[in-house]
């Protein structure tokens, strides 16, 4: 693996930027779930930032792939990285608080490095990285509180679908490296947001009927801003990162994601997590500093 890049002041800045806006992320898909169904959130989600990401692909000219197999893959990479995930945390968020969701979904960048290390031999699990995944998880454990694995409700079944979301990011990972790695990221990006629309919306028909578009100004401010600037935006966004700082400082972004999201949701939603939650994010995060300082060194 190249040598971890170093953070210019442009960099941090987007890296921060991206940061933000995922963390905002939260807060608008509870509010539009206020006013909307699960599934119905998600094809809002996926429907408006593939639109957007196309017309993207069309402005900057790049050629659409015609091939069976990228279009399967893109159906895969839809799944994983959107129709799971985005309707096992949304369906979450209506039980567990918005802070404590952005806290779980930081195990994407912990199962992120347990799926590389199983898949890729570029990517072994150093002892740094054993460090770091093993600080993930009792910082997740202790987030969620020991007393609670005693017993089992909805609250604890958000808890698990939140987690079984990041398990699915982590995939998604894996299988866009071995099946999108040649793409433009702008064109599979757009690519999977088809698949995963193609995917939810029967589901959508079948499971809430027909989505309404008469909703209240409020509602369409969430859905515009979780699919157009969270999803669409962040995808360019991300990318734009991704190359000046490298996937391995891309991890810090995933610490600036639940302190934005944890004082959005006490100020506007007047949610307060327990104690054990804010140690459970101090150990998570120091897991994650401790993976990106192992990053630097492979």
């Amino acid at each position: 693996m190249a040598a971890q890049k170093h953070l210019s002041p442009k960099a941090w800045a987007e890296l921060l930027l991206l940061g933000l806006i995922w963390g905002a992320s939260f807060l608008s898909i509870r509010i539009a779930l206020d006013t909307i169904p699960v599934m119905t959130s998600v094809f809002h989600r996926v429907f408006w930032a593939m639109l957007v990401l196309w017309l993207v692909v069309r402005v900057r000219r790049l050629a659409v792939p015609h091939s069976p197999r990228v279009w399967l893959a893109f159906l895969v990479m839809g799944l994983l990285n959107n129709a799971i995930p985005f309707s096992l945390m949304a369906w979450g968020q209506l039980y567990i608080e918005t802070g404590l969701t952005s806290i779980l979904n930081a195990m994407t960048a912990i199962f992120g490095v347990i799926v590389a290390a199983l898949f890729f031999k570029d990517e072994r699990l150093s002892r740094g990285r054993a460090i770091g995944v093993g600080l993930g998880f009792l910082g997740v454990t202790i987030a969620i509180g020991i007393r609670n694995f005693a017993s089992f409700n909805l609250q604890s079944m958000a808890q698990l679908a939140i987690i079984a979301g990041t398990v699915s990011y982590a995939l998604a990972g894996a299988w866009a490296r071995v099946t999108l790695s040649d793409l433009p990221p702008v064109v599979a990006a757009a690519g999977m947001l088809t698949g995963s629309t193609l995917l939810i919306l029967p589901i959508t028909l079948v499971v809430d009927g027909v989505p309404s578009l008469d909703l209240p100004l409020i509602t369409w401010a969430a859905i515009g801003y979780y699919a157009l600037i969270a999803t669409a935006g962040a995808y360019l966004l991300y990318y734009r990162v991704l190359a000046m700082a490298g996937a391995g400082n891309l991890l810090l972004v995933t610490l600036v994601i639940p302190p934005v999201a944890i004082v959005l949701g006490a100020v506007l939603r007047d949610e307060a997590l327990p104690p054990q939650a804010f140690l459970g994010f101090a150990v998570l995060a120091v897991g994650l500093l401790i993976l990106n300082r192992a990053s630097s060194r492979n």
